[in-house]
């Protein structure tokens, strides 16, 4: 029975089991998947349990994605570029190959809810230049988009794009209103939007008519800012399908199956929303 995993601290709220449980059930695999706490000191002996085989992969989550660099034996060139690895993988020698979906699940998302988002010449507005940032940035550039970046420390942007290089410009979020007319897509990468937060000063009636607006925030599933894009008839995606999307690599690296995100599974996992 081949066993997968996905560990945090804490982790009793991931719905990851979820995922991969209905996908194991219907793909008849024998395997399981499941939820560990593991506490920051105990990340190394965990790891020596999945070298040892007890494991065949699994999902790393906060507060581990950094630190399961300094465990892995090699690491994917883009989960450096991002900074974060959030997908372990035991080779058949025991060694330890990690890498990162986070980049793949927001470029599923759009390309199954939005069909046609990147065909575009426009940039794309990214809000927040935090940890969550660079997975989209880099998703981004992986398309050839442009990037407008914004963040209420600018310096903090700053230094993001000067490690990722590219075609990104910089400003404060207290800017947005004057980038946003420039932009064909809006992400929200920051926590704005949890617990109905919103942001007071984006004026979204500046936004072009075609402009998609997308949060990787999917609790609430229809953040503030999302709502206000609807309520001005743009076009929207929720982060739900980001969580969804970048489950599947995983999978099919452990199971040797490539799953499918259908409308049953995202209803299941959005009950639990």
């Amino acid at each position: 029975m081949k066993k997968a995993f996905v560990i945090g601290h804490p982790i009793k709220h991931s719905r990851s089991p979820l995922i991969h449980g209905s996908w194991i059930a219907e793909h008849g695999i024998d395997g399981s998947y499941e939820a560990i706490d593991v506490a920051p000191e105990n990340l190394p002996a965990f790891m020596e349990r999945l070298r040892a085989g007890e494991f065949v992969g699994g999902n790393v989550t906060i507060p581990h994605k950094e630190a399961v660099f300094a465990v892995c034996d090699s690491v994917d060139p883009l989960a450096r570029t991002i900074g974060a690895v959030n997908t372990l993988v035991r080779l058949p020698d025991g060694r330890i190959h990690g890498f990162n979906t986070d980049y793949m699940g927001f470029l599923g998302n759009l390309d199954q809810n939005a069909p046609g988002w990147d065909g575009g010449a426009a940039p794309a507005l990214v809000l927040g230049a935090g940890g969550a940032a660079r997975a989209i940035l880099v998703a981004l550039q992986s398309r050839s988009i442009p990037i407008i970046l914004l963040n209420r420390t600018r310096a903090t942007a700053d230094r993001l794009a000067s490690e990722l290089g590219g075609d990104i410009i910089i400003g404060a979020l207290d800017e947005v209103n004057s980038a946003a007319p420039l932009a064909e897509l809006v992400v929200n990468t920051t926590s704005i939007g949890m617990h109905g937060t919103r942001f007071e000063d984006f004026d979204l009636d500046v936004l072009r008519p075609e402009t998609l607006v997308t949060d990787i925030v999917y609790v609430p599933l229809v953040t503030p800012l999302l709502a206000d894009a609807r309520a001005r008839g743009l076009r929207t995606v929720d982060g739900l399908g980001m969580l969804l999307h970048q489950a599947l690599p995983g999978f099919e690296a452990w199971f040797g199956v490539r799953p499918e995100v259908t409308p049953g599974l995202r209803a299941k996992v959005e009950a639990t929303l």
